[in-house]
C-alpha cells in the first residue's frame, strides 16, 4: 500500500517541477506580445494606432538590441592597460550617444503616427511594463 501512495507522491513532485521550469523559461514572442498588449491598454492606444506604432517600435528595438549587446560586451570585461580602459569608456561613450540619436529618431517617427501625448503614455507604459517584469522575476 506504501509503495503505489510513495509512487504517485513522486510523479505528481516530478510533474509541477516540470511544470515551474517551464514557467521559468524566457518566451521572447510571449514577453513582446504581452508588452505590445500593456503598451496599448496603458496609453490607450486604438487598433489601428497600434498597427501604425508597433511597427516602427519593433524596428527601433530591433536595432537598440544592436547597440546594447555591444555595450554590454564592453562593460563585461576590464581592459587590461589603461590605454584599452580608455579605448573602452570612449566607445562606451559614443554607443551611447548612439543610442540616444536612435531614440529621437523614432521619437520622431512616433509623432506621424501618434500625438505626442501617446507617444508620451506609451513611454511610461513601456517603463512601467519593464519595472513589473522585474519585480515579477524577481520575486520568483
Amino acid at each position: 500500500m506504501k509503495k503505489p501512495i510513495l509512487l504517485i507522491a513522486f510523479l505528481l513532485t516530478t510533474i509541477c517541477c516540470a511544470v515551474a521550469q517551464n514557467e521559468r523559461k524566457f518566451d521572447p514572442q510571449r514577453f513582446n506580445q504581452e508588452m505590445q498588449q500593456f503598451i496599448t491598454s496603458e496609453a490607450g492606444l486604438t487598433p489601428q494606432e497600434a498597427a501604425d506604432f508597433f511597427p516602427l517600435y519593433d524596428e527601433m528595438r530591433k536595432k537598440s538590441r544592436v547597440l546594447f549587446r555591444e555595450m554590454h560586451r564592453l562593460k563585461r570585461f576590464k581592459p587590461a592597460d589603461e590605454n584599452a580602459c580608455k579605448e573602452n569608456i570612449k566607445r562606451r561613450d559614443e554607443l551611447d550617444i548612439q543610442m540616444k540619436e536612435l531614440q529621437q529618431i523614432y521619437h520622431n517617427k512616433f509623432f506621424n503616427v501618434l500625438p505626442a501625448s501617446k507617444v508620451y503614455d506609451v513611454m511610461k507604459a513601456e517603463d512601467s511594463f519593464h519595472r513589473k517584469m522585474f519585480q515579477k522575476a524577481r520575486a520568483k
